[in-house]
């Protein structure tokens, strides 16, 4: 019996061929020609009538990840919002309880009030800032605490500020009306008229800048700004009153004029003068008056350094009183001087009387 053949005959690849199933078209490798062709087909046909479309198709696929970061970040800003209102909300109820329930005078609070404009009374239309209020009161609390060593914290000191007080608001109200009454009359300080007091203090200190500013933090704890303000203040209300009181303005005009007809000098100061030593010859108790001088007002001083003796200079406004001096003498910078006063009415007459249509209302109890 014959083997059979194991050779591959034409008919045996044909019988195998036919017992082998075909490759469905899915399992097929697509070539490299047709997969780069397929590719390009995919592709969008982009032109300028479909440019628009195919950009909003874009868009549409970024918003879903655009508009939830949107969102967050409204919500963000949203809370950060609310929390910043609560939290000024909450100083500011904070503040006021320190300020009108408490009165706090610390250096915190004066900061506070130094930035937001917290109203401790009312002089007529105008609002007073609690600032001014703190800004004497605390001059008032640094000299007791650090040259009379009085300690607030016991009864007794707390006793004496509350005294204090009502004394400080008074002060902080009557400059408002000044300054009402300054606007009204055209009245002004100038800043020639600001430095004068300042060389004076100086020169009667005998002190450089850095000196005088060094004892005004010490007595006072303020700076040299404070102090210049503190001037300031002082010299407004004295050109107020010397604005306002024309009958005084009169009678030193009157008297003027009699010198510079030939008057004799010592006779007007008898018939004339409100100063005490007129019996004198009006001729200062100092009788070697200098630049450094306390017992005579700083502008009668100033404008005696200008005059030669046996000159007559009027009128000078000298804090409460209107001047007319003479220079008798000098010699070595050392002066002799007389000279006529006259006394002006005080402020507080025609701040009293502008309260009688103006009337205040305080916002915290002193008394």
């Amino acid at each position: 019996m014959k083997k059979p053949s194991k050779k591959l005959t034409t008919e045996r690849l044909r019988s195998v061929r036919n017992v082998i199933p075909p490759v469905p078209k899915r399992f097929k490798r697509v070539k490299g020609e047709e997969r780069i062709q397929e590719a390009f087909q995919n592709i969008p046909n982009i032109t300028n009538e479909t440019v628009a479309e195919h950009r909003e198709d874009v868009l549409k696929g970024a918003r879903k990840y655009k508009y939830p970061l949107a969102h967050s970040k409204h919500r963000i800003v949203t809370i950060s919002t609310v929390l910043i209102i609560a939290a000024l909300i909450s100083f500011m109820v904070y503040s006021g309880l320190e300020l009108y329930r408490f009165q706090s005078s610390s250096a915190f609070m004066y900061r506070v009030t130094q930035v937001l404009p917290f109203p401790v009374a009312k002089a007529g239309s105008h609002y007073v800032a609690y600032e001014n209020y703190l800004f004497e009161l605390r001059r008032y609390e640094h000299y007791y605490q650090s040259q009379q060593l009085v300690d607030f914290s016991t009864k007794s000191g707390k006793d004496q500020l509350a005294s204090y007080k009502p004394k400080a608001l008074d002060e902080v109200i009557q400059a408002a009306y000044v300054k009402q009454l300054a606007s009204q009359h055209h009245v002004s300080v100038s800043r020639t008229q600001l430095n004068d007091e300042l060389d004076s203090l100086r020169a009667q200190n005998q002190s450089s800048d850095q000196e005088l500013a060094d004892v005004t933090n010490k007595f006072f704890g303020w700076s040299i700004d404070d102090l210049k303000r503190e001037i300031k203040q002082e010299l407004l209300a004295q050109n107020v009153a010397a604005k306002l009181d024309t009958a005084t303005q009169a009678r030193a005009a009157a008297v003027l004029n009699q010198l510079q007809g030939g008057a004799d000098f010592a006779t007007l100061v008898t018939q004339n003068s409100d100063a005490a030593d007129k019996a004198s010859g009006g001729q200062y108790a100092d009788g070697a008056i200098t630049a450094a001088s306390t017992d005579v007002p700083p502008a009668v001083v100033r404008q005696l350094l200008k005059m030669k003796v046996g000159q007559t200079y009027g009128v000078v406004q000298a804090g409460q009183t209107l001047e007319i001096v003479k220079l008798l003498a000098s010699s070595d910078g050392k002066m002799q001087a007389a000279h006529i006063s006259f006394n002006l009415t005080p402020i507080d007459t025609y701040v009293n009387q502008y309260k009688k249509t103006h009337p205040q209302h305080t916002y915290i109890k002193v008394n």
